[in-house]
């Protein structure tokens, strides 16, 4: 059993073979919604406890990530994105390929954009990369998500990206 994970996993973490899989599904600078798109007083105020509306909202998600890259830590937004979106894959085929551009992209050890996760997170995370599901990322996503919570978010509404949106 675990002579077929190790090779499971050798294949997964395999380099690349061609320069297509350098190719980044997810946007390197969002795109900023439109202006009707902009928020409610009352919507953007909401994200002051509600990390999860913020994210969920294209105009609140656009503002923090434009925070975020302000303070170097965009990665953690991107992160979440894209474990979002392969939470939607429905092809295996198309699950796996994904889940081995986040772990290149995110997880692994000098990744372009490493996430700050745990030993044992990214222990479980590759664990569950030997047969990828929907809810492969979901430790590490929810370590991330509460990391942004706790330290970001409070940052990001005392900061002018935010003041800008409630005035």
């Amino acid at each position: 059993r675990a002579k077929e994970i190790k090779t499971k996993l050798g294949t997964l973490l395999q380099k690349p073979d061609s320069t297509t899989d350098f190719i980044i599904p997810y946007p390197e600078k969002p795109e900023k919604p439109p202006k009707a798109q902009k928020p409610s007083l009352e919507e953007a105020l909401q994200w002051r406890d509600s990390l999860e509306k913020l994210l969920q909202n294209p105009y609140g998600l656009a503002s923090f990530r434009s925070f975020l890259r302000s303070e170097f830590s965009e990665e953690n937004a991107e992160f979440w994105v894209a474990c979002e979106d392969y939470k939607k894959t429905k092809s295996p085929v198309k699950m796996a390929e994904k889940a081995k551009k986040i772990y290149d992209e995110f997880i692994q050890t000098e990744a372009p954009k490493e996430v700050n996760i745990d030993h044992f997170t990214k222990a479980v995370t590759m664990k569950n990369l030997v047969e990828p599901s929907p809810t492969s990322f979901d430790m590490a996503q929810k370590r991330i998500f509460a990391l942004m919570e706790k330290d970001s978010l409070p940052r990001f509404v005392r900061s002018e990206f935010y003041h800008e949106l409630i005035k």
